[in-house]
């Protein structure tokens, strides 16, 4: 068993409990996440099965897009609805005050991770520290918001703004709404979370984890995708002449290679009669193996 799962991740599962549940659905260990979800987000969790996992890498890498809401005029010390309030504040704050900053939030930026974070320091978890009351200085990170976009404005108390993002991996949201509230003055903290997105997979084609459940009791596997699913990379074909090469480790000349223009990128997807075989990395005209699937 091989492929690509789009998993509609519950609140309140971590991500690595989605794995362990879909290993006991699909009776296989060879199941991996790519990239972790914060306990209280839903979204899409792509998990790779069997050979897949070797695709990991490659689907992390690729961009994200969040549907997020935002509450203005309380911060907490985890930046979202599940830590400590630290401030509050009502603030007399107007949504045209927030169109007038987002466009500041365009671009790449130097993030710096919070402290509640999988990130490490020392070999332990930032969050490890934040535990025991440590706080330990964080070098920033460059990260890209690709778009922003306000979607609804609720007026109240505490304002309320639901914002559209797509970014690039590593971006913390709960940071950029942190951020939001700091620009603003009023502070504000990320009160929900949905990731919508993560590289080609979308919300709208995941499958919930009663679904996949019921389907494989049914014996019906069509929500495991083909490999080359969750690669955004250009296609080049081979031969099975050229293919059997690539599986030893051998280069093949662009010559003799089907499609060998497309794109300038260094990495490209090798397939062999409709088959993702593998990664291949353009090198001196030659297209070498970079990673065999099969």
């Amino acid at each position: 068993m091989e492929g690509i799962m789009n998993v509609l991740k519950p609140p309140g599962m971590t991500s690595s409990d989605v794995v362990v549940w879909m290993r006991r659905v699909l009776k296989t260990k060879k199941i991996g996440h790519t990239g972790t979800l914060d306990p209280g987000v839903a979204g899409v969790l792509p998990l790779c099965v069997g050979k897949g996992t070797r695709l990991a890498e490659y689907i992390t890498e690729q961009g994200k897009a969040y549907l997020a809401e935002v509450t203005f005029g309380v911060t907490t010390d985890t930046q979202d609805a599940f830590g400590k309030e630290v401030h509050r504040t009502k603030p007399d704050l107007k949504v045209a005050d927030l169109e007038r900053i987002i466009p500041n939030f365009l671009g790449k930026l130097a993030q710096i991770p919070p402290m509640y974070s999988a990130v490490r320091k020392e070999g332990k978890h930032l969050y490890e520290y934040a535990r025991q009351g440590i706080s330990i200085e964080r070098a920033a990170r460059e990260i890209c918001i690709y778009d922003l976009k306000l979607v609804k404005w609720y007026e109240g108390e505490f304002p309320r703004a639901i914002l559209d993002i797509e970014c690039s991996k590593g971006t913390y949201i709960r940071t950029i709404s942190f951020d939001l509230g700091q620009a603003l003055g009023c502070g504000a903290h990320m009160s929900n979370l949905l990731r919508v997105r993560s590289g080609p997979f979308k919300i709208q084609d995941s499958w919930t984890l009663e679904e996949i459940e019921e389907a494989v009791s049914n014996s019906n596997y069509d929500f495991l995708l083909p490999l080359s699913a969750g690669i955004n990379l250009p296609r080049v074909f081979l031969s099975a002449n050229r293919a059997n090469a690539f599986r030893h480790g051998l280069p093949t000349r662009r010559e003799l290679v089907n499609n060998p223009t497309v794109g300038n990128e260094p990495y490209v997807q090798v397939i062999e009669d409709g088959e993702l075989i593998g990664i291949g990395a353009w090198r001196e005209e030659s297209l070498f193996p970079h990673k065999v699937f099969g």
